[in-house]
């Protein structure tokens, strides 16, 4: 360890596996350390289900009635990947699909009223939703062919609406769409988790409904794809990448010091060995007294019994509760429900 390299980088997070991965392509010397004995940092894949407890000091275990432990794998930050988005393009780019399985995510659903819906996409499925009257199909119908043929680099498909001025909100009122519609638009295709983007130019909300339209198109179930044996599989295709190019991963090792000299980062310090670099970059936790908490999320893990009612006994799924009532200022919830099958 007691060498320079170009790039250190600290944590095994997603974020950080992807960055070591190009990195070590590009031709960079890397060292990538973790404090933890197994990939993933914050986005790991737990098993068997003994350690799950074990990080949330749960002293009791599971209960035998869940099996054996060793046959459940738990994503800590489950995270469906869009099939046309800029994800999905880097892995194929970069053939970490190579290292990698995915199976599609079996429906995507809105929660209204006590009940639960499929996510109407496309022109076929708004005119057969449950969700609206007949009257309101078919002007969301008109949306959706709006927003199908949208090119922002083509005047002639803006039908009136400057994207760079218009709002949203605009929009919406130019299609004659009810709140309902507005809702599950904003928070189950463009996937936003507050109002806000009511009142910002629409541009962003027309490419987002745009890339959830093209992703279900490619495999029909749903937009989303998910790893086989859980999101963990992503940090660690890409290590693999970075191993392949030359990258050096020690897990299980302790950071004990960054190394400072004239206000530049130099190097990391770790049982009484120093690795000197150009570049350091880490996740957040490795420096709390250089880091501000912006905000938080709050996730909960649930194990269940039984599939969930109104899915069509779905094996995978994702399920949007928008914010109720529409004004509220509480932010949307996502569900992400999936099953041994993956």
């Amino acid at each position: 360890m007691d060498e320079e390299y170009d790039v250190i980088v600290l944590g095994t997070g997603l974020t950080e596996c992807i960055l070591s991965g190009i990195m070590s392509v590009n031709g960079k010397k890397v060292l990538h350390m973790d404090r933890n004995p197994y990939y993933g940092g914050e986005s790991s894949s737990i098993t068997p289900l003994e350690e799950l407890y074990k990080r949330f000091q749960l002293l009791e275990g599971p209960p035998e009635s869940m099996g054996r432990g060793r046959d459940w794998n738990v994503d800590l930050i489950p995270k469906f990947l869009m099939a046309n988005g800029q994800l999905v393009k880097m892995l194929l780019y970069t053939e970490v699909t190579r290292y990698l399985d995915f199976k599609v995510v079996e429906g995507s659903f809105v929660y209204k009223g006590g009940k639960i819906y499929k996510v109407p996409s496309t022109e076929t499925e708004a005119l057969a939703s449950n969700l609206m009257g007949m009257f309101e199909k078919r002007r969301f119908r008109k949306f959706l062919v709006f927003v199908a043929n949208f090119d922002e680099n083509d005047p002639k498909t803006f039908e009136g609406v400057d994207p760079q001025s218009t709002s949203m909100r605009e929009v919406y009122r130019k299609f004659d769409l009810g709140q309902d519609v507005i809702d599950f638009t904003g928070h189950a295709l463009a996937l936003y988790r507050t109002d806000d983007y009511l009142d910002q130019p629409c541009l962003e909300t027309i490419n987002r409904i745009k890339l959830y339209s093209e992703s279900l198109a490619r495999y029909g179930k749903s937009p989303y794809l998910y790893p086989l044996y859980g999101l963990g599989e992503l940090p660690q295709g890409f290590a693999r990448l970075s191993a392949i190019y030359g990258g050096t991963y020690m897990l299980n090792k302790p950071v004990d010091d960054i190394i400072m000299e004239n206000g530049k980062v130099v190097g990391v310090k770790s049982e009484g060995e120093v690795a000197r670099c150009k570049q350091l970059i880490c996740d957040p936790s490795y420096i709390p007294d250089r880091v501000r908490k912006a905000g938080q999320v709050i996730r909960i893990i649930c194990i269940l019994s039984h599939p969930i009612k109104n899915t069509n006994d779905a094996n995978s799924c994702q399920i949007i509760i928008p914010p109720f009532p529409a004004s509220s200022a509480s932010p949307t919830t996502f569900l992400s429900p999936t099953s041994l099958i993956h």
